[in-house]
């Protein structure tokens, strides 16, 4: 299989100087086709476009794309994606580089047509410690999608990482990519993954394939603060379950429960969850209409998909 590596790029002179060639390292271990990597720069303003078109003389399948402005991780993704030729497409994020050997297990699934995607195992370093992170569980808590970290010793994965992990594209462009509603950050891969679950098809965790996770060096630490990230990741949490919860109990329970998380975050002094809220608030007419596109493909319902995930 012909294999494209998406890398999406904002800032990040330093981790590309570092983790690019570490990826080529490993494409050329890969004997099974064609490999290419394509890198999209959203808008940078430092130093990685030169660095990356020096790139270019050493690594000839290297595509390099420049955003005209700021569009944001899903965005970057999605025009990486579309530009890409290979049959199945590796997604990593610049603080990420695999270890040599990870392509050989990850591609294998893929000999399953019903496979999307597979996800690696990650080894994320997180203030000097190693969490071995990829592989993802979750569950409908009092309206809420609550997601958690799973072991690594077992295959099912509720999502696959938009950092470090393989996806057909085929079934990419049918189910429309990353969802941009979901622009800057966060929830756009646990997103795309639920809507490919309720489609019927499959999605996994390797954990033979490894990439390491530089997770502190990242673009987001660098340019938002902890309150704007927290923000983000409310607004995205809401929209998630406005845009995919189809089953009517979790559409009642979500209604039911909205005055009891009010009620606790105006008691814990949580401002980013009710600027989160009305931020997603804004989106509404979006996101049903995003929902709607999308349930035409749905096979499964919420209860269906999420038993398996639980642990």
């Amino acid at each position: 299989m012909n294999i494209s590596v998406v890398i999406p790029n904002y800032n990040s002179e330093q981790l590309i100087k570092k983790n690019i060639p570490k990826v080529f390292d490993a494409l050329g271990n890969y004997k099974s086709g064609a490999t290419e990597v394509v890198i999209v720069d959203d808008k940078s303003t430092d130093n990685s476009l030169s660095l990356l078109k020096d790139f270019q003389i050493k690594y000839k399948n290297l595509k390099i794309l420049e955003n005209e402005k700021n569009l944001g991780f899903s965005s970057s993704v999605n025009i990486g994606v579309k530009s890409a030729s290979g049959e199945i497409v590796v997604l990593l994020n610049t603080d990420i580089y695999p270890e040599t050997n990870f392509l050989e297990s990850l591609i294998g699934h893929f000999k399953d047509e019903e496979i999307f995607a597979v996800g690696c195992l990650d080894k994320s370093i997180e203030n000097e410690n190693t969490i071995l992170r990829g592989r993802g569980l979750g569950e409908w808590k009092k309206g809420f999608l609550v997601h958690k970290r799973g072991e690594t010793d077992k295959e099912n994965t509720l999502w696959v990482s938009g950092g470090s992990g393989a996806f057909r594209k085929s079934i990419w462009d049918k189910l429309g990519g990353l969802n941009d509603l979901y622009s800057p950050f966060y929830w756009e891969d646990i997103d795309l993954s639920y809507r490919a679950l309720k489609s019927g098809y499959k999605i996994l965790f390797d954990s033979n394939s490894i990439v390491i996770h530089e997770h502190e060096k990242g673009a987001i630490k660098n340019k938002y603060s902890d309150f704007q990230i927290k923000t983000i990741a409310y607004k995205n949490q809401f929209i998630f379950v406005w845009e995919n919860a189809t089953d009517y109990s979790l559409q009642f329970a979500h209604l039911l429960y909205l005055p009891y998380h009010f009620v606790k975050a105006l008691l814990r002094g949580d401002v980013a969850f009710f600027l989160g809220f009305f931020w997603a608030l804004i989106f509404l007419p979006k996101v049903i209409k995003s929902s709607l596109s999308y349930q035409k493909y749905f096979i499964k319902t919420d209860s269906e998909v999420i038993k398996n995930y639980k642990q």
